[in-house]
């Protein structure tokens, strides 16, 4: 072990090391805070500038990528309320809120704190306990990960706004809009109403950038008196005090380690453990009165925790061979690409290899937070301009993250579309995270809930209640979806 570690440390202090660990981590937070572009994109777009690398290099840059990916779409997604990938959603519920009342600085400090923490954390569960968590995943089949996601879905209660039963029609639209496509058993057109470019689904992307950014954009313009000549206020990034983390550091360890547990679990990715963390933030926090205006709890808990999946998602993939989302599927291609088999041999056939993916990882979380500041510093300037120009600048940005995707021109009018549908919905007070949440974790929980009565011979009894990790995660849902409930009815008799 000790000459990995020897390998490993004369690798990564070499000139070439450390341009691909700067490099990496920087072409990942540009290219996660362009809307559309995504982890999974970023990481294939860099993936062929690696065949000429050898297998470190070439996998500590598509680390870096990965990680500042997840990171930089958290810019966006505060800064012009538009989410540079899909696990950043949950960030835009109190991050753009923030930039709103004036504090775009410090709701970037926050994030960008709150995303280094969570993912060196997730660098260190990666490097010390590794081959022990990686073996929960063999406990979680398909019946197990439907409970989880029906977990994931308890999420709606939380981001319902003042009345849960908007919020849950909202997600129910969400399952709805998520069913649209080809069956992914029978292949079987659904609700496409003749669109043969609705046969893959709708671009979830698009439906995101048209929900939160395109109808934000057509509230500000609606709202003269809001956007009229005003610029928007914001000087670089603001770093959080100490002082100010005292009542949030829970909370914080909280949802790092919820990001983590639920990036070791293949299938669910990190905008499930985003809105997960979020939930439970919202629950629990002491200022959960504040959660949709403007809070720090809320960024802390949606960026700790997505972030701490990077490394959580890599447990499976190296240990196993079992990618946990689809940004670490493409990495697994990537590894068999440059002649390393991930599974229980990866540490004794490529230990030097593992060794400097491990020591890599841990440097790129650090550097996420001098090249944020950097990245932010240089993107001031652009808001100082007009707000009119700046949502000029905001719809080409979507139009463009929404081409970029797929190529596809039918995207942009998913788009359009959805930008309509969610100025409707938010002049009615609709949320529209539940609408995420829904398309996000429709396609998982209609796939497993498939898979289990396949495997149950059709038996519901047997699928909600003859399998004690499965029972147990049922028994959570309930109490934590009636909860909330009782509460709200009770106050609402006082």
């Amino acid at each position: 072990m000790f000459d990995f570690i020897s390998v490993a440390a004369e690798l990564l202090t070499s000139a070439d090391s450390i341009i691909v660990l700067v490099a990496g981590s920087l072409v990942g937070i540009v290219l996660g805070a362009l809307p559309g572009i995504g982890s999974t994109v970023a990481v294939a777009v860099v993936l062929p500038f690696t065949f000429e690398m050898g297998p470190n290099l070439a996998i500590i840059l598509l680390v870096g990528v990965y990680a500042g990916s997840v990171y930089g779409g958290s810019i966006s997604a505060i800064l012009i309320n538009t989410p540079g990938t899909v696990q950043s959603a949950a960030t835009c519920l109190d991050g753009y809120p923030m930039v709103k009342r004036g504090k775009a600085g410090e709701a970037l400090g926050w994030a960008t704190v709150s995303s280094v923490i969570g993912g060196f954390v997730s660098a260190a569960a990666l490097i010390v306990i590794a081959p022990q968590l990686a073996s929960l995943a063999l406990y979680f089949g398909p019946i197990e990960t439907l409970s989880l996601l029906f977990l994931g879905m308890v999420c709606i209660v939380a981001v319902s706004g003042k009345s849960i039963w908007r919020g849950l029609l909202a997600g129910v639209l969400g399952m709805f809009l998520a069913t649209v496509g080809g069956d992914p058993y029978t292949g079987e057109a659904r609700l496409t109403f003749g669109f043969w470019q609705l046969m893959s689904g709708i671009d979830l992307i698009a439906m995101i950038i048209g929900l939160f950014a395109l109808s934000e954009v057509l509230i500000q313009v609606t709202d003269r008196s809001s956007s009229e000549g005003k610029t928007l206020k914001y000087t670089g990034m603001v770093l959080p005090k100490l002082r100010d983390w005292s009542g949030r550091k829970l909370g914080l360890i909280k949802s790092t380690f919820i990001g983590l547990l639920i990036g070791i679990l293949p299938g669910t990715g990190a905008a499930t453990a985003a809105f997960v963390s979020y939930a439970e933030a919202s629950r629990s926090s002491p200022r959960k009165e504040n959660f949709g205006k403007g809070e720090p709890d809320g960024i802390i808990a949606s960026e700790s925790a997505n972030n701490a999946v990077t490394g959580g998602a890599l447990i499976p993939t190296m240990a196993l061979g079992i990618p946990g989302d689809s940004v670490t599927a493409v990495m697994l291609g990537s590894f068999i690409l440059h002649g390393i088999t991930p599974g229980m041999n990866l540490m004794r056939d490529h230990g030097d290899t593992v060794t400097s993916i491990f020591i890599g990882f841990l440097l790129i979380n650090l550097l996420l937070l001098p090249l944020g500041m950097l990245v932010a510093r240089f993107s001031a300037p652009l808001f100082r301009l007009n707000k009119a120009y700046i949502m000029s600048g905001v719809i080409i940005l979507c139009m463009l993250g929404t081409y970029l995707v797929r190529g596809n021109v039918f995207d942009l009018m998913v788009m359009t579309i959805a930008g309509g549908l969610g100025y409707v919905l938010r002049k009615q007070d609709i949320p529209m995270a539940p609408i995420v949440i829904g398309m996000v974790l429709g396609p998982n929980i209609e796939m497993s809930l498939r898979q289990g009565l396949i495997i149950t011979n059709g038996n519901v009894y047997k699928l909600l209640f003859d399998y004690p990790i499965a029972l147990t995660l049922n028994i959570i849902v309930v109490f934590a979806l009636i909860i909330p409930i009782f509460r709200r009815w009770k106050l609402s008799r006082i």
